[in-house]
C-alpha cells in the first residue's frame, strides 16, 4: 500500500489507485496520515472537514467516512478508534511525505559535505515526489491548516537543490527556473540572491544588480525593510567581482554547525509526538518558533528532542546547536557558561571568555544568530529566567526539554509525553534485549513491563541488563524487580540509573511538596484528590493542594482527566517515584529517629530531613510550619 499527499491525496495498491471519492473522504485520510499514528480527535477531525460551523450530525458522519475508508484500504490499513478520535495504522504502507523527508535530509547531508552532483540528485528525487499543490483534493479548511508549512519545505529542498546545481556551474539551466521563483516569491531572499548569482555567472551583471533593486524596493514597500544578509553579501560580491563565472564558487566555503548528539536507536512509541514536533518547527509562521517538551524525568525528553531535530534538520541549513543546561548532578549551569559554549559552536572569532559580562555575551549571541535559520536545542532547562539569556534572535527556532511548564512557551508548543503504554514497552524493551527472549517468557516479560510502569528510562535499563547477560531470561530479571526494596537498585546500569535521576528531579522540592510525596510511597497508585491528600498527609486542604500543583509543575504528578465529587482534577503518581518516595522518606525517618521523628505522616518530615537545607527548605519557603505540625 502506497499513501500520496504530495499533490491529490491517494492511496494506492499493486500499482493501481483505490477510488476514493469526495473530498471528505481524502480530508479525513490525509489528517490521519500528515499526523502519522497520532490520534486524530473528533474536533479537529470536524475543524477540518466543515470549519467553524459542522452540522448537528457532524460525530455520525465522521463515523460514515472512517467506516468507507476501513472497506477501501482493506487489511493493510487499519483505522483504530481511539477516544477522543481515530488513528490510522499502515506499518508497511510507504507515505510520499516520508520519502520526501528521507531524501531531502540525505541530499542535504551530501550538500553539506559538498558532494554537490549527489546533493542534486538526491533532492531532485525528493522533489519529483510532488504531483502538484499538495493536499490537492481535500476541503480548504485542512488546506489552510496543512499547506503552509508543506511548501516551506518544498521551496527550502528547491533552494538547497538550486545551490548544488550553482556549485556544478548549471547557472544556465537554473537562470529560467529562478526568474519565475522570484515572480512568484518576490520577497524569497535566498531565491533572488541565487539569481543573481545565475545572471552573474551567465555575463548579465547589469541584470544581476537590477534584480537586486528591485528586491530592495520590493521588500521596502511590502515590508518596510532592508535586504538581509543573504541577499546583502550577493549584491556587495557582484559589486566587488567575487562571484566565480567559472565551474561551481571558490569563494571560502561555509562550515555549518552542528553540535546535536546522535540519536539513541529506534524511537518507540512517540511517533505521534515527533510527527507534531515537525509541524511546529517547520511552521513558515513569521511567529518566532520555540516549543517545549515536558514530563518526568526518565520520560524520554532528551531523545525525542535530538530525534526531531535531526529528522528535520534540512528546515535549518545553518546548523543544529545543543547545550545542556543542568550539569551531571542536576545543577543548573549558569547562562553565561551556556552562551559562550554557543558562541564558539557559531564559530566566534573573537575570544569567547567561559563566563564574563553576561550583557555582552547576549548582544554578542544575538548579532551571530541574526538572520542565520539555526536550530536550537536546549536541554534540561531549570525555568524561564535561565532560558531567556538563551533565546536567539532571527528565523532560527528553539526546541526546549525541561520538567517545568515555561511561561515562554505556550500550549499549542508545548508536547507532555506520558507513560509509554504496554506495547510500545514490549518494543523498546524488544529493540534492546531481542524479541525472542521476550517472546518465549511472555508472563515474565509482562511482569518486567508492569515494574517499569511506561517508564522509558527504566526500560533502557531493563533491556540493558538483560542485553548484557545473554544467559538470562525474562524471569530472572522479573525476579530480580519483583520487591519493592530492591527495584531502584536493581534499575541501574552503567550511567543509566533510575533513583539517580529521580533524585535529581525532587532535590529542589520544599520540604511540605516533600511530605506530600512520601505519604503516597505505600499507595496503589489510583488517581486521588486534593482533600484526600491533605488528610493522608495531615496538612491542611489549601497546602496540599498548593503543593499539589506544584508537583504538578515540576512533572512529579500527572493529571490523568479525572474530577473529584467537587469538580476539582484528580491527581497521579508514577508507581517508581512513589517507591523512591518511600525509600526516601525511610532514609531520613531512620536518620532522624534519635530525634523522636514519628511515623505515618511524619515520614514526610523525615523526607524534609534528610534532603538537607536545599532551595526552598528554609522558614522563607511558608510551608515549614505545615510540616512541622505533620510531624508532630
Amino acid at each position: 500500500m502506497e499513501f500520496r499527499v504530495l499533490g491529490p491525496v491517494e492511496a494506492v495498491r499493486a500499482g493501481e489507485r483505490v477510488a476514493l471519492s469526495g473530498s471528505k473522504i481524502h480530508t479525513v485520510l490525509a489528517a490521519m496520515l500528515l499526523d502519522q499514528g497520532r490520534v486524530v480527535s473528533d474536533t479537529r477531525l470536524s475543524t477540518l472537514l466543515w470549519g467553524w460551523h459542522p452540522p448537528a450530525t457532524a460525530s455520525a458522519q465522521i463515523y460514515t467516512y472512517m467506516s468507507r475508508l476501513r472497506k477501501q484500504l482493506g487489511d493493510e490499513a487499519e483505522i483504530v478508534r481511539q477516544p477522543p478520535g481515530y488513528t490510522l495504522r499502515a506499518p508497511h504502507a510507504r507515505i510520499d511525505l516520508v520519502d520526501f523527508r528521507a531524501l531531502v535530509r540525505a541530499g542535504r547531508a551530501a550538500l553539506g559535505e559538498q558532494r554537490h552532483e549527489e546533493a542534486a540528485g538526491l533532492l531532485g528525487d525528493a522533489l519529483g515526489l510532488w504531483r502538484g499543490p499538495a493536499l490537492a483534493n481535500t476541503t480548504e479548511e485542512l488546506r489552510e491548516a496543512e499547506l503552509a508549512p508543506l511548501e516551506e519545505e518544498r521551496l527550502l529542498a528547491l533552494e538547497a537543490r538550486i545551490d548544488a546545481d550553482l556549485e556544478l556551474g548549471r547557472h544556465d539551466l537554473v537562470t529560467a527556473e529562478l526568474t519565475g521563483l522570484v515572480a512568484e516569491y518576490p520577497v524569497r531572499e535566498r531565491v533572488r540572491a541565487q539569481l543573481m548569482t545565475a545572471l552573474y555567472r551567465g555575463g548579465r551583471q547589469a541584470d544581476a544588480l537590477q534584480t537586486y533593486y528591485e528586491g530592495r524596493s520590493v521588500l521596502a514597500e511590502q515590508l518596510g525593510v532592508d535586504p538581509g544578509e543573504a541577499l546583502g553579501s550577493t549584491y556587495q560580491a557582484v559589486l566587488g567581482g567575487a562571484l566565480d563565472l567559472g565551474r561551481g564558487r571558490q569563494a571560502e566555503t561555509h562550515t555549518v554547525p552542528s553540535t546535536l548528539p546522535a540519536p539513541e536507536g529506534d524511537l518507540v512509541g512517540r511517533h505521534a509526538e515527533l510527527a507534531g514536533l515537525a509541524r511546529r518547527l517547520t511552521d513558515a509562521s513569521p511567529v518566532p518558533r520555540r516549543v517545549l517538551v515536558t514530563g518526568m524525568a526518565g520520560i524520554g525528553k532528551t531523545a525525542l528532542a535530538v530525534r526531531a531535530a535531526a529528522e528535520n534538520a534540512a528546515s535549518f541549513p545553518d546548523g543544529l546547536l545543543f547545550a545542556e543546561l543542568c550539569g551531571f548532578d542536576g545543577t543548573p549551569r549558569a547562562p553565561r557558561a551556556v552562551l559562550a559554549q554557543l558562541l564558539r559552536a557559531l564559530g566566534e572569532s573573537e575570544p569567547v571568555p567561559a563566563a564574563g559580562d553576561l550583557d555582552e555575551l547576549v548582544r554578542r549571541y544575538r548579532e551571530s544568530t541574526a538572520g542565520r535559520r539555526l536550530l536550537l536545542v536546549l536541554d534540561d532547562a531549570a525555568d524561564d529566567r535561565q532560558l531567556a539569556p538563551l533565546l536567539p534572535s532571527g528565523p532560527s527556532a528553539v526546541l526546549v526539554t525541561s520538567r517545568r511548564r515555561l511561561a515562554r512557551v505556550g500550549a499549542r508548543e508545548t508536547f507532555a509525553l506520558g507513560a509509554l503504554g504496554h506495547e510500545a514497552s514490549f518494543e523498546m524493551l524488544a529493540a534492546r534485549a531481542g524479541r525472542a527472549r521476550l517472546l518465549d517468557d511472555p508472563d515474565a516479560t509482562d511482569d518486567v513491563i508492569a515494574y517499569c510502569d511506561g517508564l522509558p528510562l527504566a526500560l533502557a535499563v531493563a533491556g540493558a541488563r538483560l542485553a548484557a547477560r545473554p544467559h538470562w531470561g525474562a524471569a530472572r530479571l522479573a525476579a530480580r524487580l519483583a520487591a519493592p526494596e530492591r527495584r531502584l537498585a536493581e534499575l541501574s546500569f552503567g550511567d543509566m540509573d533510575v533513583a539517580r535521576v529521580l533524585r535529581s528531579a525532587t532535590e529542589g522540592l520544599r520540604p511540605v511538596e516533600l511530605a506530600v510525596l512520601a505519604s503516597l510511597a505505600d499507595t496503589e497508585g489510583e488517581p486521588f484528590s486534593a482533600a484526600w491528600a491533605a488528610a493522608r498527609a495531615g496538612l491542611d486542604r489549601d497546602t496540599a493542594e498548593y503543593a499539589l500543583e506544584s508537583l504538578v509543575d515540576a512533572a512529579l504528578l500527572a493529571l490523568p482527566g479525572g474530577l473529584d465529587e467537587e469538580g476539582l482534577p484528580l491527581y497521579h503518581c508514577h508507581a517508581l517515584l512513589r517507591l523512591f518516595a518511600g525509600a526516601e522518606a525511610g532514609a531520613g525517618a531512620g536518620a532522624g529517629a534519635g530525634a523522636g521523628a514519628g511515623a505515618g505522616a511524619g515520614a514526610g518530615a523525615g523526607v524534609g530531613a534528610g534532603a538537607g537545607a536545599g532551595p526552598g527548605t528554609g522558614p522563607e519557603s511558608g510551608f515549614a510550619p505545615a510540616v512541622v505540625g505533620a510531624a508532630r
